[in-house]
Order: C-alpha cells, then structure tokens, then sequence
C-alpha cells in the first residue's frame, strides 16, 4: 500500500491563545532621564546662562569653564533614571538607591566629598470639620545632593515643588554667587517655613477640638482625638529629626557650606526648633484632651448607673409585693378583703413615689 503523505502540523492551542494582559509582551523600554528632570540649568556668578541644558552637557559646561553650578531638580526618578545622572556626577550607589526608594528619615550624610541631607516635607490637607477629616497632614520627601560644583533635589510627593523656590533665588543673584550650598540653604528654609504654615493650621484644628471636649452641648467620639493625635505624630516624625543634621551643617565645619551660608542656616534652625516646641506643645494638649474626653466618658457612665440603679430600686418594691402575694398559700392577710388589693397598690404607690422624690432630690433622677 503506498504510504499516505504526512499531515500538515496544526498550530497548539497554547499558540493560538493570545498572550494574557499581564504577560510582557516585550524587554521594557527604559524611560528617558529627561523624564524625570523638572529643571536643568546652569548658573554662573549669580545668573542663569541662557539655553536649555541636559545633565551631561551641564557638568559639561561647567567643568569646561572651571566655574559656575549645575542645579537639576529631579521629581520620583526611577533607579535607570537616577543611574544616568550618576554616572555623570559621580554619585554613589547607595544615593541612587535612597534617592529612589525615598521614605528616608531627615539626615545629612558624606559621601567622599559629596553631602546628602534628606528633608521630609508636609502639607496641610483642607477639610471641613475636624471631627469628620480623614487626613490632615500629608507628607512627602526631599533629597538635597550637594557636589562641589552642582547640587540635585529630588522630591518625592506632589505638594513639595520647588519652582518658586528657584524663581526666588534667580532674581537673588548675589545668594546664588555663593555657590550650591545656596540652593541647599534655599530648600531647607523653604521646608522649615512650610512646618510653620502646616502648625499654625494644625494649631486651629487644635483648639477646635478643645472648645468641642469641653463644650457640654458637643459630644466628641475619642476616635477624632485619636486621629489629630495620629497626624501630630506623623507631623512630629517629620520634624523633629531634622534638628540634628540642620545643627550639623550649622556647627560643622567639616560640612561643604562656606560660613556665609551657615549663617542663615542658623536662622533656619532657630525657626526648626520653633515648630519643633509647637509640635511637642500640640501632642501634650491632645494627651490631655484624650484623658478630659476618658473622664467625661467614666463620669457619664456613672451617671448612667445611678440611674439605673434608682429605677431598679423603684422597680423593686412593686416587684418584692407581688413576689410575696404571689405565693401558693391560703391564710394571707388580707387575701380575701374587699378593699386589699386597693390598699397595696396604694402602699406600693406611696413607696415608690417616696423613693422617687428622694432620688430626684439627690440628683440620681
């Protein structure tokens, strides 16, 4: 029998089905450093030169003239983003990694001769009431990367831009002379003077409370105490550790900041250590508050329970009669008189009156 030709291969099903949605459907595209580059520019003497700048052609320029900056600013770089600018400026490995990650707490590190001080930054979120908010402070993150001629900021958060900040320093020509630490003294005192602003709202959040705790006509649940409690706390986390490198840069002089700038950064300290006592001064006003409110909840309740209790000894005496003529015998005192059951609804009426007006008097009713 002459053999049959072979079948044509049909296709699998798993080659027929289409690729899932969570399947890569090729390598990943390395997004562009640009992308995560706010600004870029490169300052000589005070002034901006004019013309756009990438990160390399920046370093570039100003190593070429042997003066001058560089100041990027950076917003949530991803670890290929921030890679490319390190390798151009010389960063450490372990700055890229902190750099990306974020949620750092507030430190100055050196790296060779490079300085790093995180800040964590924080916003005041608008609400209506502070009995029914959900968040009140929001928080986010700053980077300051200080070199001998640049200076990155990489922020993490959408309410900690730095515009206005290099807005204002451009039209200061003779703070931007004084070189990168310029910028670093900028961000820091822009940081410093948004805890005063977030305190001061939070300080009206405060005292509403208060009036509400010791208002008789309010009841206040503890669970909003609780959550302005919650948000100082966020806010002190915040705050407090900063105290430690802005008095490092500021006694040091081991630091990469010229005297002329440690003199305003001791300003910007001085005005720390004002929302620092703040903050601490709002955490004791809610502790207190936490046990007003404890204490208004314990003194309602006893109150509730004298009153119950003067019901219930009210309720007893109708109770103890009809549990004694309630019983299964025959000679009880007037069982069998006309007027009995009359006559001991009357004693029962008088006593429980009795007992009424007493407690009335004692104020348990």
């Amino acid at each position: 029998m002459p053999s049959l030709p072979p079948r044509p291969s049909l296709p699998s099903l798993h080659s027929l089905r289409p690729a899932s949605r969570g399947q890569a459907s090729g390598p990943k595209v390395p997004v562009p450093t640009a992308r995560a580059i706010v600004d870029c520019a490169v300052y000589v003497d005070g002034h901006r030169l004019p013309g756009r700048f990438t990160h390399s052609a920046a370093i570039a320029e100003v190593r070429g003239r042997g003066e001058g900056f560089v100041w990027i600013g950076l917003h949530a770089p991803d670890e290929g983003q921030m890679t490319g600018v390190a390798e151009h400026y010389g960063l450490h490995e372990l700055m890229v990694e902190d750099a990306v990650q974020a949620h750092q707490r507030p430190k100055l590190e050196r790296y060779d001769d490079i300085a790093v001080l995180v800040l964590r930054t924080v916003s005041y979120v608008e609400h209506e009431s502070v009995t029914t908010a959900n968040e009140i402070v929001e928080t986010g993150e700053i980077m300051v990367f200080l070199g001998r001629d640049f200076v990155l900021t990489v922020r993490h958060g959408e309410h900690s831009g730095l515009s206005g900040v290099r807005r204002d320093l451009e039209e200061n020509p003779e703070r931007l002379a004084l070189g990168p630490s310029a910028v670093l003294h900028a961000v820091a005192d822009h940081v410093v003077d948004q805890y005063l602003a977030v305190t001061s709202s939070i300080e009206r959040d405060v005292d509403v409370m208060e009036e509400e705790v010791f208002s008789p006509a309010h009841h206040v649940p503890i669970e909003n105490i609780y959550m302005l409690k919650r948000e100082v706390v966020e806010l002190r986390r915040s705050v407090s550790p900063l105290s430690t490198p802005l008095s490092q840069l500021v006694q040091s002089a081991d630091t990469p900041v010229p005297k002329a700038v440690r003199r305003y950064l001791r300003d910007v300290l001085d005005h720390h250590t004002t929302v620092a006592d703040r903050v601490a001064e709002f955490d004791e006003v809610l502790s207190s508050l936490v046990d007003a409110a404890l204490a208004r909840v314990t003194m309602q309740q006893n109150m509730d329970m004298r009153k119950i209790s003067a019901w219930v000894a009210i309720a007893a005496v109708p109770t103890m009669v009809a549990g004694i003529y309630g019983m299964n015998f025959d000679n009880i005192p007037e069982l069998h008189w006309t007027y009995g059951y009359y006559l001991v609804l009357g004693v029962v009426a008088l006593f429980c009156g009795g007992l009424f007006r007493t407690f009335r008097r004692n104020h348990w009713l």
